[in-house]
């Protein structure tokens, strides 16, 4: 990768005044009592990270509200901020009322205890959730009429696209249909989480006797229902003007929209299960019927049903979520993936990297033969996957000379051709080693079906350390070089072995040789794998070991650099930086003058900008059509930069309880191109939203966008 061809105003400059000579490094400075107090007496530090996660999917809504994006762009981030609040709720707002009613309310690092959370989550996430249904009704929908897509209700529908309906749902909904009733012999239903549902009201017209039923909107079938000409209809709308046929000689006297969203975090003992595979089966199972912490009703709900609903599912009154209807808008992704470019993000195509790209010859480059040459930095998505790390695998996997390999999988696509790869490495008779991580989360079903394909296979398929989840990125490839001996092939990533996420992530990517950075892989590796537990390695920072405490280390030898008047900076690019000991190594560096500038995606419970503790810290948030998940650490080293990219977010899961990987790039060339991707980042003009000490992010109107520099840059790549 290389940011060249980006325009020099778009370039901020840092780091200047490097010595000619190089310096006698000293060791890390080490703050006293006092250096230490001066951090400490700020009470109120750090930000709540609960509330931080909320004001990111708020910065994901004003994407949606963004008159100059993509209108069918601006339908997706609706989408997407309806997803990322049902995991919220699944996870965050699931762990916090676990707390609360196991009697473990401590306060937060924000000083906040987790009842003055709550109440703030319900409030936050209300006016968020009543924020989108306004954007979605007066803002996406009249503007997608006036592009002629057309989001209406059962009513706006003329007599013959109902009776398209009346024909679709005759055919093919009603008879997988389910109607649950609520009485003495039949009890409440079990609802089970995100699932869209029917309140049906009825009346017995003979005795006149009222019942309550349950419809199920079958997930099976599109969430809105194409009826032509690009119009589309609610299912929810398609059922309920057909009840009559689910209730045959009753009176459906109302019908309402409801929806609950359940505690979907997975809690398994691994200390206690002699097979973790099993253990994790039966939790799942166990995940359908976990606690509801949710309601969403529409606000037109007949307040004796909502009153029903609230008693049978044990839900509080803040727990309910009144909204204009409909419910449930993931469903607007399949509305955004409507064939109408004009309506969408200029199409982009990664290219692959130069280093790997054929020059005469229409065969692919030899990955082996390049890496050998020349380490090669990708970025993702701009740097095609395919043709780089995939190929790696698939080269590895067919080359004779292939001795053995070596990988971690935390997330992978469903025809992941990386699975296949390594299926035919191993029957290929090659050593293959998959350290598959079956506990991520909400993927835990699809890594059990590809490690019980991989162990069918001949692959040697290990799970990883107890109490720990296997984070980190790897690929190692042994391969046996005749004369010149045996040597290693790493691939070190910030981002999953995943060719479909591959193409909207953005990711950094590290394929080398250097025999230093082979030997520690292969070190971590056998920690993995066997009984093995060395915990020392020279080029890489490895969770839960040493990634907080090298990190720390470094940050205090900036502080020795200002001190000694040699150039001192610090960047920082994460998804979340939340864990108390690092930010109060950030701040110790601020109060010593040291420049630290941090661009978050996600969670920052960092206060910037507060006098006498983070006055010359920056916080900066980018979002857009790729998500920003590389993580990349910056140190300005007194004039010798250094900067290492890996899998770890600054937070105490990725610190504490998860091996994560950060490798230091080697090379003058890598650590250069790291630098303009961060200046570009970091520039003044570049669009970007800013944290300031209160919590609030505010949009800079930049002009140059990050993302879209990137792409420019590809594109003139590919046509010099």
């Amino acid at each position: 990768m290389t940011l060249e061809s980006l325009p020099p105003e778009a370039v901020a400059s840092h780091g200047e005044g490097i010595p000619e000579e190089p310096f006698d490094v000293e060791p890390p400075y080490l703050p006293d009592d006092a250096a230490l107090a001066a951090v400490e007496k700020y009470d109120d530090r750090f930000l709540d990270r609960e509330l931080s996660w909320l004001r990111f999917n708020q910065r994901v809504l004003e994407l949606a509200e963004d008159h100059t994006l993509p209108l069918l762009e601006r339908t997706r981030f609706l989408a997407i901020f309806t997803s990322n609040l049902d995991e919220f709720f699944m996870v965050r707002v699931a762990g916090l009322k676990r707390r609360i009613a196991a009697g473990l309310a401590v306060p937060a690092a924000s000083g906040l205890m987790p009842t003055e959370v709550l109440e703030l989550i319900w409030s936050t996430a209300q006016e968020l959730a009543e924020r989108q249904a306004r954007v979605f009704r007066e803002d996406v929908v009249p503007a997608l009429a006036e592009a002629n897509i057309e989001l209406v209700r059962w009513d706006d529908l003329d007599r013959e696209e109902q009776k398209a309906c009346k024909r679709l749902f005759r055919d093919r909904i009603f008879p997988v249909l389910t109607p649950l009733a609520v009485d003495p012999a039949h009890p409440f239903p079990y609802i089970s989480g995100l699932s869209l549902n029917l309140a049906v009201l009825i009346r017995n017209p003979k005795t006149g006797k009222e019942h309550f039923a349950r419809v199920k909107v079958p997930p099976i079938f599109s969430r809105f229902v194409p009826v032509g000409n690009q119009r589309f209809v609610p299912l929810e709308d398609v059922i309920g003007e057909h009840l009559k046929r689910l209730f045959p000689g009753m009176d459906v006297l109302e019908v309402h929209t409801f929806r609950v969203t359940r505690n979907e975090d997975l809690e398994v003992e691994e200390d206690d299960a002699e097979n973790l595979l099993a253990a994790l089966e039966k939790e799942l199972l166990r995940r359908r019927f976990g606690p509801p912490v949710r309601l969403e009703v529409e606000e037109s709900i007949a307040p004796q049903v909502l009153e029903l609903l609230v008693s049978e599912l044990g839900i509080s009154e803040q727990e309910v979520f009144r909204l204009p209807g409909p419910l449930d808008l993931r469903g607007l992704h399949d509305i955004a993936d409507l064939p109408r470019q004009e309506l969408k993000y200029r199409a982009f195509v990664p290219t692959t990297h130069p280093q790997l790209a054929p020059v005469e010859s229409a065969a692919p480059v030899d990955v082996f033969k390049a890496a050998r040459r020349q380490d090669v930095l990708l970025h993702h998505p701009y740097d095609s996957f395919a043709t780089s790390v995939q190929r790696f695998i698939e080269q590895a996997a067919a080359d004779p000379h292939v001795l053995a390999i070596k990988q971690t999988l935390y997330r992978t696509s469903g025809d992941s051709p990386i699975i296949d790869a390594l299926i035919d490495a191993a029957e290929a008779g090659k050593q293959v080693l998959v350290i598959v991580e079956i506990k991520a989360r909400f993927d835990e079903q699809a890594n059990i079906r590809w490690a019980r394909k991989l162990e069918q296979a001949g692959c040697h398929v290990v799970y990883g350390l107890i109490g720990l989840k296997t984070h980190c990125k790897l690929a190692m490839v042994v391969r046996d070089e005749g004369q010149y001996g045996i040597r290693r092939y790493t691939h070190i990533g910030t981002g999953n072995y995943n060719p479909k996420t591959s193409r909207t992530y953005e990711d950094l990517g590290l394929i080398t040789t250097n025999e230093a950075i082979g030997e520690d892989v292969a070190h971590l590796f056998n920690n993995l794998s066997g009984w093995s537990r060395n915990a020392s390695y020279g080029e890489l920072l490895v969770a839960p070991d040493s990634v907080r405490s090298g990190l720390v280390d470094q940050i205090h030898r900036e502080i020795a650099h200002q001190q000694a008047g040699r150039p001192a900076g610090i960047r920082f690019k994460a998804n979340s930086i939340v864990d108390e000991a690092v930010i109060d190594a950030l701040y110790l560096a601020s109060q010593a003058g040291v420049r630290v500038e941090l661009l978050v995606r996600g969670i920052c419970a960092l206060r910037p900008g507060v006098p006498g503790l983070s006055e010359s810290i920056a916080v900066r948030s980018v979002l857009g059509r790729f998500l920003e998940h590389s993580r990349v650490y910056w140190f300005d080293n007194g004039g010798e930069p250094t900067a290492w990219i890996g899998s770890a977010d600054m937070m105490h899961r990725n610190l504490d309880r998860r091996v994560e990987v950060l490798v230091r790039l080697p090379g003058d060339d890598n650590v250069g191109t790291v630098r303009n991707l961060l200046d570009l980042a970091f520039a003044p003009d570049t669009f970007a939203w800013e944290l300031d000490s209160t919590g609030t992010w505010h949009r800079n109107e930049g002009t140059v966008h990050l993302q879209e520099a990137l792409i420019e840059a590809q594109r003139r790549r590919r046509s010099s």
